[in-house]
């Protein structure tokens, strides 16, 4: 599924690589993976075929549907980046391995506090028991890693991913590979060489909305134009906790994805 290229010129080791090589390898459609946890060594990968999500062809079941519309989880942007990384690289199963190396960890930490990683939080009260976190350029989202440890948790991320990147303007949804899990919700394969080209049509014109700001617009918190990431991202935590006018976040986020792209 997946070849190794070493056409890039790395940073020592143990140095996390720098948010400029990343986002360059994101445009380039290629991204780093390490064999194991305590690796520090990366490789790129460019997969043959790659998996997205058009955004106006998400399925959300009636049962997932019904989830999302009772709040059944607190759904935040970008405020525990780091913890849902740390989540993702745990051992799942029988796999005591993973992808995420600590070299990888702090080099989206970087690229997060550059501004172009960002995560979706899903909290029972002040637990943390799903989310998601990926890379935002253009009108691109790369969608890295998810985890769930509450039932539907990660689907519940995956459709407020969704519908916030529709609000923001973005185009293109990736994925990298298939899975059940993302075919059920609309998920469909593409090669490498067309996947390239949506990366170049999507990197035409305006970027899209930043999501925490997309967050905010979407849920009608005041301070949508608040300064810094930080702020916006508490403004969205506010806005989560209040919803708009009598409607839920929830079902503020089910009607966004009923609405015509």
């Amino acid at each position: 599924m997946e070849h190794h290229s070493d056409n890039m010129t790395e940073p020592g080791a143990d140095q996390p690589i720098p948010a400029e090589m990343l986002l360059l390898a994101y445009r380039s459609g290629i991204f780093p993976m390490a064999d194991g946890r305590e690796d520090p060594d990366i490789f790129w990968v460019e997969p043959r075929e790659r998996a997205i999500i058009p955004l106006d062809g998400f399925h959300m079941s009636r049962s997932l549907a019904k989830a999302v519309r009772q709040d059944r989880f607190r759904v935040t942007c970008n405020h525990a980046f780091a913890e849902v990384m740390a989540k993702c690289a745990e051992p799942r199963g029988e796999d005591r391995e993973s992808w995420i190396s600590g070299r990888i960890t702090n080099s989206y930490i970087g690229l997060h506090r550059a501004g172009h990683a960002h995560s979706i939080e899903c909290w029972q009260g002040d637990t943390l028991v799903g989310g998601l976190y990926g890379v935002q350029f253009d009108r691109v989202f790369c969608g890295e890693s998810m985890f769930s440890r509450a039932p539907d948790a990660s689907k519940i991320a995956l459709t407020w991913l969704v519908a916030l990147l529709r609000q923001a303007g973005a185009e293109l949804l990736d994925c990298q590979f298939m899975t059940e899990h993302l075919a059920t919700m609309g998920a469909v394969e593409i090669s490498q060489a067309q996947y390239v080209d949506l990366l170049g049509e999507a990197g035409k014109g305006e970027p899209a909305q930043p999501l925490p700001e997309a967050y905010v617009s979407l849920l009608g918190a005041a301070g949508s134009g608040a300064g810094d990431g930080a702020a916006v991202a508490r403004g969205a935590g506010e806005a989560a906790a209040r919803g708009n006018g009598d409607s839920s976040p929830g079902k503020l986020i089910a009607q966004s994805l009923t609405q015509t792209s």
